[in-house]
């Protein structure tokens, strides 16, 4: 990219070192771009002997490492999430250097996102202390602007949960092969991520268990866990496998355009969320997500007294405490808990307008 011009903010220089982006905004002319652009590429092939370690850098390039620290250790999906707010912190600081950067002005910013919702200024102050905890771990900043800002308190309300009945009925108003990528979520209460990176090597007919594999651990690793394969879900992969194309090793792919490399491209799905809404629509039941048919899925286990641990390791869970979000059911015992007020039913009406007249009595002598 080298130095190019942003109509009406200035110059920007853009460059790749040794396979790690570097740039820097916004300059009032060419020349002083393409020279900060240069003392930057001598400062990096040549750093001074016994380098401090830097407590201060470019916002802006901070962002950037962030941004390809994700893409390496973490889902597409938690990229493009961290790209998309990267966009907002980078019209707003970008031309700043991180110390430059206050916990006043942090603030105002949240203030002005919480107008969108308070839920978008939490998502933003959490991805953006990220960014600054990202900066100090890495030795590229000494101060984390952040630290000190609180979330805005937000309404939290019930998740719409799909019943087993509302699945069955997308299920069944959709296409031969769309249901089969519904039966998989279904039956394994998969990640949507999971499901696409699925390959023929990850189902073991023999044994009876499919592979999942998740991003959402520590240290970005993809985890493997086992979900036995029921009936159900042995005869809906039997036949994709009878009819599979064995020049691709993905269960579930596509052939589509690629604007950016402009040609035809095969590979897996990576998000098909227009294909939930039309089949909702189609079904007459509320609109939900691939997500909720682990919600669903999990409510259901437990609803038929499952194990939570079992239900636990189903979804890939580390901690109890996650999956017990996921289960929206109530419960036996809280229903045996509530019945104790029954007793209260004991009393009549009369009774109990008696009792309330006593109590009335009692009180005014008491006063007296």
């Amino acid at each position: 990219m080298s130095v190019y011009l942003k109509e009406g903010k200035g110059w920007r220089y853009d460059f790749t070192l040794k396979k790690i982006r570097y740039t820097n905004a916004w300059y009032r002319t060419k020349r002083e771009a393409k020279l900060a652009m240069e003392r930057r590429k001598e400062e990096i092939r040549n750093p001074p002997p016994q380098k401090m370690v830097p407590t201060d850098m470019d916002f802006l390039e901070m962002a950037n490492k962030r941004l390809d620290y994700v893409i390496a250790y973490n889902a597409k999906s938690h990229y493009d999430c961290t790209k998309s707010v990267a966009k907002g912190w980078s019209r707003e600081w970008g031309h700043l250097k991180c110390s430059e950067i206050s916990s006043d002005m942090v603030q105002n910013y949240m203030l002005r996102r919480s107008r969108v919702s308070a839920f978008t200024a939490n998502r933003d102050l959490r991805y953006l202390r990220s960014l600054f905890n990202f900066g100090i771990e890495k030795n590229m900043i000494s101060d984390d602007p952040t630290k000190n800002i609180k979330f805005l308190p937000v309404e939290r309300k019930l998740r719409h949960v799909p019943s087993q009945e509302d699945i069955l009925r997308v299920i069944h108003a959709a296409e031969p092969d769309d249901q089969s990528y519904l039966w998989v979520f279904r039956e394994t209460l998969g990640r949507m991520s999971e499901i696409n990176r699925l390959t023929w090597d990850d189902v073991n007919f023999e044994e009876k268990f499919v592979t999942l594999r998740t991003r959402k651990k520590k240290g970005g690793n993809l985890t493997p866990r086992k979900i036995p394969m029921n009936s159900r879900l042995i005869a809906v992969l039997s036949r994709l496998f009878k009819d599979r194309d064995k020049t691709k090793p993905w269960i579930f792919w596509h052939r589509y355009w690629d604007r950016k490399k402009k040609m035809w491209i095969e590979g897996p799905y990576k998000d098909r969320s227009k294909l939930m809404r039309i089949l909702c629509e189609k079904a007459g039941v509320e609109y939900f997500r691939y997500h909720g048919f682990r919600h669903s899925g999990a409510s259901y286990l437990e609803h038929n007294n499952k194990k939570i641990g079992s239900i636990q390791r189903i979804l890939g869970h580390e901690s109890r405490v996650t999956t017990e979000i996921y289960l929206h059911s109530v419960g036996e015992d809280e229903r045996e808990a509530m019945k104790v007020f029954d007793q209260l039913a004991e009393y009549s009406h009369t009774d109990s307008h008696i009792k309330e007249k006593d109590l009335e009595s009692g009180f005014s002598k008491s006063l007296n």
